[in-house]
């Protein structure tokens, strides 16, 4: 494990020496890992992502997975989001993304659960940890730098479902604020950055239904020598905006002091540089395995407008594991 700067080094190293490698990086970026594919052992780490998968050909169980969450006192909830307003009231946030652990209870391993869902990045660990992200967090490719912030969950049996999402107040102050933010964010590392498709809907089908997932894609054109910075530039956009929120810095601050629990590297990003293409992910959807059980971390978009009900409601939604995907 390395630290922040050693990190940063190494990814530099490697892009300019065109190496492909993995790297994992916690919210806080304080337990890095950052190694070459080669070096890769998939009794540790196994991954799948639209440019590369290395994981074991095992063949898994099919049927499917069964999440219960034992609950999260709403009581507490309601305290945590109130401190957040609060927060938001006083103008030291504009928006915060509020995340909590819920105790849960799985029929399936982590591993078998890596093998049973099906989303656009998936990541398993050490057999502490699986994810199933459908949020890229950027990808790197000819020169090209884009992001693809993720804002706004519904359910898709809902009648009008898409117009609700996209007419809903607070989801679009919070969908207006995160792109705004992240333009800012790729304003850092790249020139031209531009909206290239703002508030697009996708499906995912998951163990308990279907969800539509509002995000928009943020493009920048790096500099000619970007593959010798690969490392510069991702910690200078981390955390990610989408679930930090804005401003950064004292959001991070309000984040740390509001939830009860250690974050660790659920909201970090992976990813993959293949030697030529850089993709990755915010690692959300997450289950974790503790000395007590399984726990699954979720959490949502606070702003002024936000309701302690509807927030509540969002985050347990978010409890699933998806069986189908369309993205």
């Amino acid at each position: 494990m390395l630290n922040r700067e050693e990190a940063i080094q190494k990814m530099n190293q490697y892009g300019k020496e065109k190496c492909p490698f993995f790297f994992m990086i916690d919210f806080l970026q304080q337990k890095p890992i950052v190694i070459s594919l080669d070096e890769i052992d998939t009794d540790t780490i196994q991954f799948s992502i639209p440019i590369l998968s290395i994981q074991k050909e095992k063949t898994h169980a099919t049927d499917s997975v069964f999440i219960s969450h034992k609950g999260y006192s709403q009581e507490l909830y309601n305290t945590q989001i109130e401190k957040v307003k609060q927060h938001i009231r006083q103008g030291n946030s504009f928006l915060t993304n509020l995340t909590c652990q819920t105790a849960i209870e799985l029929n399936k391993s982590l591993e078998e659960v890596y093998y049973i869902a099906q989303a656009k990045y998936k990541l398993w660990y050490n057999n502490e940890f699986v994810v199933f992200s459908p949020e890229t967090f950027v990808t790197i490719k000819n020169g090209e730098i884009a992001s693809y912030p993720m804002k706004g969950t519904i359910d898709a049996t809902f009648p009008n479902a898409r117009e609700i999402i996209l007419q809903n107040p607070k989801e679009k102050a919070e969908h207006y604020t995160i792109v705004d933010l992240i333009r800012n964010d790729l304003s850092m590392v790249a020139e031209d950055v531009k909206v290239s498709n703002f508030r697009y809907i996708d499906e995912i089908t998951s163990d308990t239904g279907k969800l539509l997932q509002v995000s928009s894609e943020i493009t920048g054109k790096l500099s000619v020598n970007y593959l010798t910075q690969l490392g510069t530039i991702l910690f200078k956009l981390l955390p990610a905006g989408s679930i930090s929120g804005a401003p950064k810095n004292k959001t991070v601050e309000i984040i740390q002091e509001t939830e009860t629990y250690n974050r660790g590297y659920y909201t970090g990003i992976f990813g993959v540089f293949d030697g030529e293409i850089l993709d990755s992910a915010v690692m959300i959807r997450f289950i974790e395995k503790k000395a007590e059980g399984f726990v699954y971390k979720s959490g949502g978009g606070i702003t002024a407008f936000s309701e302690p009900e509807s927030e509540y409601n969002e985050m347990l939604n978010k409890i699933y594991v998806p069986i189908n995907r369309k993205y």
